[in-house]
């Protein structure tokens, strides 16, 4: 799992060829430490065709503004820039897996530039 500490980052993983994870997160939030295991076994599982990045929201407070994060832990499932799905809470592994499995086939064009 990689942590994104700046907007630099975020776009770099964004505009990479891999679907993206995004994990919006705190250190003193319970839920996302339960969720974390979750997300970085998903990661580990899809490795060869996602990128799991999580983002700590008390040092990234622009990137949560961004994407409206207003409860934790929030999880954007990205493909080509564009935001598929999205969740906030605790979901289980066979949830995340599902929602991992859609996200790598759907079909998102990637935007011309």
């Amino acid at each position: 799992m990689r942590t994104i500490s700046n907007i630099t980052e975020f776009e770099e993983i964004i505009a990479g060829e891999k679907p993206v994870v995004l994990d919006f997160y705190a250190d003193w939030c319970g839920p996302c430490r339960a969720l974390l295991p979750v997300l970085e076994a998903a990661g580990n599982f899809y490795a060869e065709d996602i990128v799991v990045a999580k983002i700590n929201v008390d040092q990234n407070a622009d990137l949560a503004a961004k994407f409206s994060v207003r409860s934790i832990p929030a999880v954007f499932l990205m493909k080509n820039g564009a935001v598929v799905d999205q969740f906030t809470g605790v979901q289980g592994t066979t949830e995340i897996n599902s929602r991992i499995d859609n996200l790598i086939s759907v079909n998102i064009e990637k935007p011309s530039n």
